[in-house]
């Protein structure tokens, strides 16, 4: 007849749907924050550069700025053959060990 204390057989499969969804959402929210992050701390280098050049405006500033996404490489894992040299930032003929 009526089975009032037992939970229906499918509740399980409800609940895991339902945990899917949140965590399709949650991870859909961390992508956007993390893209946001990255566009942050492209800005904040440009930023640092800026100023550094507004500090010492006779000596350009050498050395790439490399962003948290990796975008001086050029994705196949490997470095282009002109960013292997870094230079140090006050002055462009001394290079830097790396």
């Amino acid at each position: 007849m009526f089975n009032l204390f037992q939970p229906p057989a499918d509740s399980h499969l409800k609940r895991a749907a339902a945990m899917l969804r949140e965590a399709h959402m949650a991870r859909i929210e961390h992508q956007a924050a993390a893209e946001h992050h990255g566009a942050l701390a492209r800005m904040y280098a440009e930023r640092a550069a800026w100023l550094e050049k507004e500090l010492h405006p006779e000596a350009a500033m050498a050395v790439p700025l490399a962003t948290p996404r990796g975008d001086a490489f050029d994705g196949t894992g490997k470095r282009p053959a002109d960013s292997s040299i870094l230079y140090h930032p006050f002055d462009n003929k001394r290079r830097l060990e790396g």
